[in-house]
C-alpha cells in the first residue's frame, strides 16, 4: 500500500472547521477541485455507508462511500468505488483536531491505496498536493482574517 499525506493548520477553532469538513455532501462548497457532489444513496450525508458522486473540474467523475463518522475525534474515512484514477483499495481519513496554544485547527488528510508501481510516485503527489493540499488551502484561505 501508498500513503499520501497532507496537513495544515487553518486559523479558525477545530469544532468550527469540522463542521465544514464532516459535510460529506458539502465538499463542492469548499474544494476548489470539486464542481459538484451529490449523494446517491438514500442515506444522509452524515450517516455511515452514504455514497456521494463528485463531480470535478474536467468532468471527470469519483464516486465515494462514507466509512467512519466520528464526531468526537473529528475524523471522517471513506473509500473509492468508482472513480478516473488507476487506484485500487483507496482508503482516505481526515481529521480535525485543535492546536491548543493558539485556538486553531490542525488538518491532517491522507490515503492508503494500491496502484501500479509505476503509477505511484505521481499518484501521491495527485492527491498529497493536488486533492488535499488543495483543499486544506481552500479552507485556509476561507478563514484568513
Amino acid at each position: 500500500m501508498t500513503r499520501a499525506f497532507a496537513s495544515a493548520v487553518i486559523a479558525a477553532p477545530a469544532e468550527e472547521v469540522w463542521t465544514v469538513v464532516r459535510d460529506f455532501d458539502g465538499l463542492a462548497a469548499w474544494m476548489p477541485a470539486i464542481a459538484a457532489s451529490s449523494l446517491d444513496s438514500r442515506a444522509s450525508a452524515a450517516e455511515v455507508g452514504a455514497v456521494r458522486r463528485l463531480t470535478l473540474g474536467d468532468g471527470g467523475t469519483v464516486v465515494e462511500r462514507l466509512l467512519v463518522l466520528d464526531d468526537l475525534a473529528r475524523s471522517q474515512t471513506y473509500e473509492i468505488l468508482e472513480s478516473p484514477f488507476p487506484v485500487r483499495r483507496y482508503v482516505a481519513t481526515v481529521r480535525v483536531a485543535p492546536v491548543t496554544d493558539t485556538g486553531h485547527a490542525f488538518v491532517e488528510w491522507w490515503t492508503d491505496f494500491d496502484s501500479e508501481a509505476a503509477d505511484a510516485p505521481e499518484l501521491v503527489t495527485l492527491f498529497a498536493d493536488g486533492v488535499f493540499g488543495a483543499g486544506m488551502a481552500a479552507l485556509q484561505q476561507r478563514y484568513a482574517g
